[in-house]
């Protein structure tokens, strides 16, 4: 629903959900359905955007790559899950991770699919080439990490960005200018009629405009017997200054 919203809106979408890229395909096609036939922007622009989520863990070895990313993704998905459909919180004191311990041990990770997919983006640079395409081909205009979930190490993250800013990222910056020039010709007729149904606020007269003081003159306005010696010559400077000023 806050999908559709967002398009309504004209403004983007950012999900958490951990979708496979044909369920992407449906997401996308509706925001810019949306978009393009209901859009009323609230703001002065408009910025048609989707964004999902997914894993990144990347290393030549597959089996490494889902050793250092697959647990603490999962991770990450259980806590999404406990503070926002299954748990029960007591802030400083409930022991998440624990609790993701326990339902490991009795389930195995990989049952813990309850939560959601979104493992694709952990593997070798290829693999991740082949899972960001479907995404792209969906649709979908960025897509964003989950790198640091659970007890990932850092320089395990500093590596996968490293092989992946290499071996895979270059493919799909290179198309980015196209990408966008194509995309912005077939919006821009929609976002004109967009704009066409939106009611604009009534541009305020002068005297609807309040001004506010600046702070110093409010403090000049204070009785100086209330204050110490040192707030009590700043307030003796603006009043000074603020006399000036009347006075040109």
């Amino acid at each position: 629903d806050t999908i559709h919203l967002a398009a309504q809106l004209g403004i983007g979408a950012l999900t958490f959900a951990f979708v496979d890229p044909e369920e992407a395909r449906h997401w996308v096609t509706d925001y810019y359905e949306t978009f393009k036939n209901e859009c009323v922007p609230i703001g002065h622009t408009v910025n048609p955007n989707v964004a999902m989520v997914t894993s990144f863990s990347c290393h030549r070895d597959a089996e490494e790559a889902f050793r250092r990313g697959f647990d603490g993704f999962k991770f990450f998905q259980f806590g999404l899950g406990h503070h926002y459909a299954f748990g029960s919180h007591k802030p400083g004191r409930t022991d998440i991770w624990k609790q993701y311990e326990a339902v490991k041990a009795a389930m195995g990770a990989e049952a813990l699919d309850f939560l959601g997919g979104g493992g694709e983006g952990i593997g070798t640079p290829d693999q991740l080439r082949k899972h960001l395409r479907k995404f792209a081909d969906a649709g979908v205009d960025q897509t964003v990490f989950i790198q640091q979930g659970g007890k990932n190490k850092h320089e395990h993250i500093c590596d996968s960005l490293e092989l992946f800013s290499k071996e895979v990222q270059p493919e799909f910056k290179a198309e980015i200018e196209a990408r966008e020039k194509r995309k912005a010709e077939e919006l821009a007729p929609y976002i004109e009629k967009a704009f066409q149904r939106k009611e604009w606020m009534k541009e305020l007269t002068d005297d609807e405009i309040p001004a506010y003081p600046a702070y110093g003159a409010m403090v000049a306005q204070i009785d100086p017997s209330t204050l110490d010696e040192t707030a009590r010559t700043r307030a003796e400077r603006w009043a000074r200054m603020r006399a000036v000023l009347k006075e040109m």
